[in-house]
């Protein structure tokens, strides 16, 4: 049907798609046969060990845990005995209350630290002082996006700055693909090879029960490649659409090429402030001191998995993180003179703005807590036992990564693929002798590369609408990249699962 009043197809937010992933797995958990595996001292599954096993839940037991799934997916606890997880059973804590106030607690921070405008007018002065070397600025901001990305998910904050890269680029000489590549790209390809990202690497570390600096090596390592890969990319094509404008991909708006002119006469942003350096050695500080406490040290420097913690290592883990971050939103706030009321008021803001990232989690948590509880989760996981049983380490990490594309398409919230992934998808490196930490590596580079393209995306649907670049000219700029990326992944988790 056709008319002013018709609307396209609008693909459901995170949120909505969760809850009817609920629904579908709670029906399907009526014919699925219930089981278990044995499991070691470590909780993990002993591959061989399955067998059935009655989940006793009848009709209204079932319909009692679709109507808890989100509060147990917030704070359930499993049982020490029988393993089902309820609000007020005696036991371990399987909820995600830890990881929720973790993503509250980093979010207000972030948001605190953008109200004080030091991020914005740091990277304002960087692209001032680079305005007359093109390649060396687009070098220079895909880096910090990329940095950005790797260390704290920067993806839908970088919306804010086309504003200002946008018209530098075509002042430049260069074209609107150029500056969406560069912030796309840039941030994209940081998130893509997170390395303590707490949305990404943080959340997926705690579901498949390893820590967060597991794998940081790896990682970090495919930062620098595929980092050095994207700039390379971007830097070529501008070089080439500078000297040859008709090769241009995004095509040129009226004044686009007017704008060449005035570069010399563009504006400079105020300096930096002495707060304003103060706010950014601040959140350097705050990410190196996350970074250094959850690095196992003496498994990393050993060489040794089982190796014993140094006594200088801090070990921490959510509940400290969250603990840090919300004192360094307070430090900030005091550092800056911001006042009680303006500063309660952006931490609240900040809580409310990852609210809904924080329930996507919650959600997820809650689907597996259906599954928990129906006893399907190990027969799911013995479905695949036989697949990955005498696949070469390689493969299947490369598996792994292929798996995750379309989940990713579904689910565009990395935290809540994640949640919902990890569960299964963390045991089955068990049973196929690869670390576990690979399995988070390859998860996160297909959630990573999805979001690269997508169209389920804000990121980049809001980013090419703010610079006006059609959606079929972004794939055809990105595509020969995302190819490239891909293989690059595909050896570096074959590598890394060889190596585990």
């Amino acid at each position: 049907m056709s008319g002013n009043g018709s609307r396209g197809f609008t693909f459901p937010s995170a949120l909505t798609v969760l809850a009817l992933v609920t629904l579908l797995v709670w029906v399907i958990a009526f014919f699925v046969p219930s089981g278990r595996y044995e499991r070691d001292a470590d909780g993990a599954p002993r591959q061989g060990t399955y067998h059935r096993e009655p989940s006793g839940l009848g009709f209204l037991d079932r319909l009692t845990d679709l109507f808890l799934s989100p509060v147990n997916g917030l704070y359930g606890v499993q049982d020490r005995e029988t393993g089902q997880v309820a609000p007020d059973a005696v036991g371990e804590l399987y909820g995600a209350a830890g990881v929720f106030l973790f993503v509250l607690a980093i979010g207000a921070f972030i948001t605190v630290v953008f109200a004080t405008g030091a991020m914005d007018r740091g990277i304002g002065r960087l692209a001032h002082r680079l305005r007359e070397r093109g390649a060396l600025l687009i070098v220079g901001v895909m880096l910090i996006f990329s940095l950005l990305g790797t260390v704290e998910g920067f993806a839908e904050e970088t919306l804010g700055f086309y504003g200002l890269i946008v018209p530098l680029m075509l002042a430049l000489g260069y074209d609107r693909m150029v500056a969406t590549g560069t912030i796309i790209l840039g941030a994209g390809t940081g998130v893509l090879c997170s390395t303590v990202n707490p949305f990404a690497t943080g959340v997926a570390s705690s579901a498949a029960d390893i820590s967060l600096g597991d794998g940081i090596v790896l990682r970090a390592a495919m930062w620098v490649v595929l980092t050095a890969v994207t700039i390379a990319y971007v830097v070529r094509y501008a070089r080439r659409v500078r000297v040859r404008p008709e090769r241009s991909l995004s095509g040129f708006l009226p004044g686009d090429r007017d704008r060449a002119e005035v570069r010399s006469d563009a504006a400079e942003p105020p300096p930096l402030t002495g707060t304003h350096k103060i706010v950014l050695v601040t959140v350097v500080l705050v990410f190196a001191f996350m970074i250094f406490s959850v690095i196992p040290w003496a498994s990393a420097l050993s060489g040794d998995a089982d190796a014993a913690p140094y006594g200088w290592e801090p070990g921490w883990s959510f509940p400290q993180l969250a603990a840090l971050f919300l004192c360094a939103a307070i430090l900030v706030g005091l550092l800056t003179r911001m006042g009680e009321q303006r500063f309660t008021a952006t931490f609240v803001e900040g809580v409310g703005d990852f609210v809904s990232p924080a329930l996507v989690i919650v959600l997820a948590r809650g689907v597996t807590v259906l599954m928990n509880n129906a006893k399907i989760t190990d027969t799911v996981l013995h479905s695949i036992e036989g697949a990955v049983t005498g696949v070469p380490s390689a493969l299947f990490s490369i598996m792994i990564f292929v798996v995750n594309l379309p989940l990713a398409f579904l689910i565009p919230s990395t935290s809540g693929h994640a949640t919902l992934a990890m569960p299964i998808l963390a045991p089955l490196a068990d049973f196929a002798g690869v670390s576990r930490a690979v399995v988070v590596t390859a998860w996160q580079a297909a959630s990573g590369w999805m979001n690269l393209w997508v169209p389920t995306t804000a990121v980049i649907m809001g980013g090419i609408s703010l610079a006006r670049v059609g959606y079929d000219r972004y794939l055809r700029f990105a595509a020969p990249l995302l190819g490239l990326l891909a293989l690059l992944i595909a050896g570096f988790v074959a590598l890394g699962a060889v190596w585990s």
